[in-house]
């Protein structure tokens, strides 16, 4: 045996310790934000906040708050995304399946050295690069196509997070493809079927709960950034759905607003707090609708 069942209770104890630890952190960050959030909403209206069409936030001397609208933010955020799933999703499956069915065993660990290699790349590296040399190239094809492309828009920090995120989509959808048992392409081999048919009526399809998992996990990271939106796209707050126009997104803007001298309790602050709420609200609904695809879908092998 590998414990001795008093050390087995020991581990069990300690084990659930941490996990009551980890749980009563997280309530308390999620009552924290509950508890500014609604300290917010005494200055601001929610309808306010929740449907309004203007983002800038504003202190008059009479202590009125003014254009504290999230939807701009909400659709800056939406659109960011879209760009980088557009990137992101398509070339990191396609790369896992090359990965996974087409290299050989010694390629496919020199692969993956280099994946995660790039993974490890720091993020303002890509923000640097987004705005000194994405941008300019961008706004220069855009000219030359005769688009109008600025130098901050949504395009660019979709482009940049989804080349951000290509090698993490690649090397997690690989082990999701490889996890499939061999004996669900050696029977669709077997049946006269080629390898690509294999990959697209059988491989593909039994991995939809695991790619979804990925895809998600992908989404969270992108809602998530910060410096490469701040550094590319700018917080210029409005509203559109032009990815060739300048957008922002709830974490550039939650940023400024608590970047320099800003006191506690005061309407900006809270206004932190109450986009705090408004991304976990964001992401849980997304984690909710992947773990119904993951249902829907899962497969069992036995």
């Amino acid at each position: 045996m590998l414990f001795r069942p008093c050390q087995t209770r020991v581990l069990r104890a300690f084990l659930f310790t941490l996990c009551l630890i980890l749980l009563g952190i997280s309530l308390t960050l999620l009552g924290i934000l509950v508890w500014e959030t609604v300290g917010f909403f005494t200055h601001v209206n929610p309808f306010e906040f929740f449907l309004g069409l203007v983002w800038n936030p504003t202190v008059t001397d009479s202590g009125e708050c003014l254009f504290f609208g999230s939807v701009p933010l909400i659709c800056g955020t939406l659109l960011i995304t879209f760009v980088t799933l557009c990137v992101a999703a398509p070339l990191g499956i396609g790369g896992a399946i090359y990965v996974a069915e087409y290299l050989s065993p010694r390629n496919r660990r020199r692969v993956k050295g280099i994946l995660e290699f790039l993974s490890g790349i720091p993020t303002i590296v890509y923000g640097v690069t987004a705005a000194l040399t994405i941008a300019p190239l961008l706004n220069g094809w855009g000219q030359w196509l005769g688009l109008d492309i600025s130098f901050e828009s949504a395009v660019v920090s979709g482009l940049v997070m989804g080349l951000m995120n290509f090698p993490f989509v690649v090397s997690l959808s690989d082990e999701i493809l490889r996890a499939i048992p061999a004996y669900v392409r050696s029977s669709g081999l077997a049946l006269g079927a080629t390898q690509s048919e294999v990959i697209r009526k059988l491989v593909l399809p039994a991995s939809i709960p695991g790619l979804t998992a990925v895809i998600t996990l992908a989404v969270a990271r992108t809602i998530g950034e910060t410096m490469i939106v701040v550094m590319a796209t700018g917080l210029s707050a409005q509203l559109t759905l032009n990815p060739f126009a300048p957008a922002t997104t709830l974490t550039a803007q939650l940023t400024s607003l608590i970047t320099g001298d800003q006191s506690p309790g005061s309407p900006k602050t809270q206004a932190a707090f109450a986009l705090g709420l408004l991304l976990f609200a964001v992401t849980f609904v997304l984690n909710l609708m992947a773990t119904r695809v993951v249902r829907k879908y899962k497969v069992r092998y036995a």
